[in-house]
């Protein structure tokens, strides 16, 4: 607020601040900042302020496209990798030119259709762009009934990279697949095993395939 009482918007926001509302750790933001992913500058004091935050309009801007990104893996040991997923989903963001309202981390499988995290940042309306870096980190399946009804929001998913994702994640949400209907078909005590004696089966399968393969090439 100025000395004659009106309101002054200000663009810089502390890190600690800005971590809280995108909704990482400051220690994740610190990093980011000194990775050159987030724009900002460092005072005499030691406080970082990141500039152009989310969420703080200049007086008369109009509102701008409030975007998410949403990272996800699909097993708990694969959770190293979440913030690296979620660091690239940024720099991309950045390089668009997109003001980051919130970074949403999940561990859980793609066919998995009741993600929490998911859920609340598809049902939460003042979100208008998810970005995502495949469209398999979405969901494995359905993505174009999301994709369409989100546009009758007003609102669309941006996948950064249509190139299909890696073996180990598929190979997990195959697993899923195999044992939601093998609990259905042997009971839940013998879906574990049942799964992963298929899962080896499939895998053999395809190695010495692949074996077989590079002995006749």
């Amino acid at each position: 607020m100025d000395n004659k009482g009106h309101l002054r918007y200000t663009r810089d926001m502390k890190l600690s601040e800005y971590a809280r509302q995108v909704g990482v750790s400051y220690k994740t933001a610190w990093r980011w900042f000194h990775a050159g992913k987030l724009q900002g500058y460092q005072m005499d004091t030691g406080t970082i302020l990141v500039t152009d935050p989310p969420g703080i309009p200049e007086q008369g801007e109009a509102p701008s496209e409030q975007v998410a990104i949403y990272s996800r893996v699909s097993a708990a040991e694969n959770r190293p990798n979440l913030d690296a997923q979620a660091a690239r989903l940024l720099g991309y963001c950045m390089a668009r030119g997109y003001q980051v309202h919130q970074v949403v981390k999940e561990v859980g499988s793609g066919v998995n259709d009741n993600r929490p995290k998911l859920l609340s940042l598809l049902t939460n309306p003042r979100i208008t762009v998810i970005v995502v870096e495949h469209k398999d980190r979405l969901t494995r399946f359905g993505f174009r009934y999301i994709e369409h009804l989100l546009a009758l929001q007003g609102r669309r998913v941006e996948v950064v990279n249509h190139a299909d994702n890696g073996r180990e994640d598929l190979l997990e949400d195959l697993g899923a697949i195999i044992y939601s209907f093998c609990a259905r078909l042997y009971g839940q005590r013998r879906a574990k095993r049942k799964t992963e004696v298929l899962i080896a089966q499939l895998t053999q399968s395809e190695t010495a395939s692949e074996e077989s393969g590079d002995a006749t090439g």
